[in-house]
């Protein structure tokens, strides 16, 4: 049984990005995956201090981080993980604040040690799982595609634990309704990417 791990940005609860993430859980268990939904807005973890400790440790395994938080059990899952769905909603151009801090803290799957002009990914050699990332926006779906920073990041990180992105759900428009539902189009999307992943 596949186990997929879904990462969730957002800080509105039934929000379009929780609605479809919870749609991704309906088609993944019909599907006869295992599929987890991480919210980090519950997850209790710190600010990157910048140490550079984590980065100092050779190996394709993840550097252990000094600091004593939630993040070390959530590095443990996405190990553990077959696949992936990352979630953001766009804030101000780019993903929220709390995916940017979880973002910052992937800084463990990175290989830099002092001297060298830049990292270097621990899981680019080994075998590329795969993810799906999801992604949401006040302006036209497209355009927030191409203009806003959320897409590309959402992409990092993605790289950053060793996975291949193989689809993208952007929905545009979003701020027309104060409780926005997701549409069949995108329910069809969720179930077709679903197929992808698990």
């Amino acid at each position: 049984m596949k186990k997929i791990l879904a990462i969730n940005g957002s800080y509105r609860k039934d929000g379009v990005t929780d609605q479809i993430l919870n749609a991704f859980v309906q088609s993944a268990t019909s599907a006869g995956a295992e599929i987890e939904v991480i919210h980090l807005r519950d997850q209790p973890i710190e600010f990157c201090t910048n140490c550079r400790a984590c980065t100092q440790q050779s190996g394709e395994h993840p550097g252990e981080c000094v600091l004593n938080d939630g993040m070390s059990e959530l590095v443990n899952k996405i190990e553990q993980a077959d696949a992936y769905i990352l979630a953001s909603p766009t804030n101000f151009y780019s993903v929220t604040a709390i995916f940017k801090r979880f973002m910052e803290r992937l800084i463990v799957y990175a290989y830099w040690p002092w001297g060298t002009m830049a990292p270097k990914y621990r899981k680019a050699q080994t075998a590329k799982k795969k993810a799906i990332i999801v992604s949401s926006c006040a302006a036209p779906g497209f355009l927030g595609r191409v203009m806003y920073g959320t897409h590309r990041q959402l992409k990092i990180a993605a790289q950053s634990i060793g996975a291949e992105t193989v689809g993208t759900i952007f929905t545009g428009l979003i701020s027309k309704e104060q409780s926005p539902k997701i549409t069949e189009q995108i329910q069809n999307t969720i179930n077709s990417l679903t197929r992808k992943i698990s």
